[in-house]
């Protein structure tokens, strides 16, 4: 910058000009954290000085989940529900002795001790170590090559798979009181090797046999009509019922599907004769309101051809030509009664001539028969 003068000024010497004006800054003062008790009145609230922050080793130990690894296909779980390893604790004298001289049988055998102590597992599947009877620390190994020593350790596949199975058709009660018979399929897989090996003796054994289990307590509680109309809420409970159970033993269940409900015979066709007379009831309503809603179009058609005779006659004619357009031999013609009303007064004013005729015939040779002087009845 430029003065007045044409020197140049130092922005140092400004800097400092600006703070000698504001004057010096006070240091900040940390004031300690005081709790305030709602409801008390400023003379009865208590400072209570801060907690003392306690040290690590007595800070409560919050779980820990493991991070997801797509190399192993596996659900992060927390921390605190995987299987505890016993490889840390102290070991005696013998187990010592085992692993060296484990070790050292593999060193004289070489390489055929190689082929026994490299042991590969598929992409899908993960092996559980144990040495000594005790499960070794790091979980399950897999997919690859692992090691193990000869005699000392042994391992145990566990398939990662999807695994479906089918339910045995159960006999079920239902809350009506109804005897039916349901199957359905099951699918799960294996979310932690580690609890499915430790925790239970044949995790797909018990998992077959919770399955039926789960299928009966749940349709038990169910009417025959929620049975066959509501089968995907049952499937999903029985679903989250049988996966908070097997959860303990690493097993996850996916899916649940109800495939088949057989009813008795005698249910069968109770309820097809139920819906058969419903069906016949509702045919007989619908042609019940046919022939009302007809008879009052009829009626309608019969007023307004009453106010024009001729419309009578232009339907007479088309149904001649209704007919005739059906190539039959025979044709029916409907003679109005309105034209042949004059016809049939006619015949019956000589009929009724032709009758009173005779009758004055035989009183005129009554009287001519007669002797004077009788008196004819």
């Amino acid at each position: 910058m430029i003065s007045v003068a044409g020197q140049q000024d130092d922005p140092l010497s400004e800097v400092q000009q600006y703070h000698q004006h504001l004057g010096p800054i006070p240091p900040p003062v940390l004031l300690p954290q005081i709790p305030v008790t709602a409801g008390l009145s400023p003379q009865t609230q208590t400072h209570h000085p801060p907690s003392p922050t306690p040290p690590p080793q007595q800070q409560q130990h919050q779980p820990r989940y493991t991070p997801f690894n797509p190399t192993t296909l596996a659900i992060p779980i927390p921390d605190s529900l995987r299987v505890k390893t016993a490889e840390a604790d102290s070991i005696g004298c013998v187990e010592v002795l085992a692993t060296v001289c484990s070790t050292i049988l593999m060193v004289l055998t070489l390489p055929i001790s190689i082929f026994l102590c490299f042991k590969v597992v598929q992409e899908y599947e993960r092996a559980v170590i144990f040495r000594l009877g005790r499960l070794r620390s790091g979980g399950a190994r897999g997919p690859g090559v692992f090691f193990v020593l000869p005699c000392i350790d042994n391992y145990c596949k566990v398939d990662l798979r999807t695994v479906s199975f089918d339910v045995p058709p159960q006999e079920v009660l239902t809350r009506d009181s109804v005897t039916v018979s349901v199957d359905a399929v099951v699918y799960y897989r294996i979310r932690d090797p580690l609890n499915a090996v430790v925790q239970v003796a044949n995790y797909s054994h018990s998992t077959r046999l919770l399955a039926a289990t789960t299928l009966r307590n749940v349709l038990g509680t169910r009417n025959l009509s929620e049975l066959l109309t509501e089968r995907e809420a049952i499937s999903h409970s029985m679903q989250v019922t049988l996966d908070e159970a097997t959860d303990p033993w690493g097993v996850q269940v996916e899916r649940v599907e109800i495939k088949d409900v057989s009813l008795p015979d005698s249910l069968q066709r109770s309820m097809a004769a139920e819906a058969e007379a419903a069906r016949e009831a509702r045919a007989k309503v619908i042609a019940a309101e046919g022939e009302m809603k007809s008879s009052r179009a009829l009626k309608e058609a019969s007023d307004i051809m009453c106010e024009s005779p001729a419309a009578l006659q232009l339907r007479y004619l088309q149904t001649l030509s209704s007919i005739a357009g059906e190539k039959n031999s025979t044709i029916v013609f409907p003679l109005p009664i309105e034209l042949i009303g004059p016809l049939m007064n006619i015949t019956s004013s000589i009929t009724s001539k032709m009758a009173a005729t005779p009758s004055s015939t035989a009183t005129t040779t009554a009287v001519a028969d007669s002797r004077p002087g009788e008196v004819i009845d």
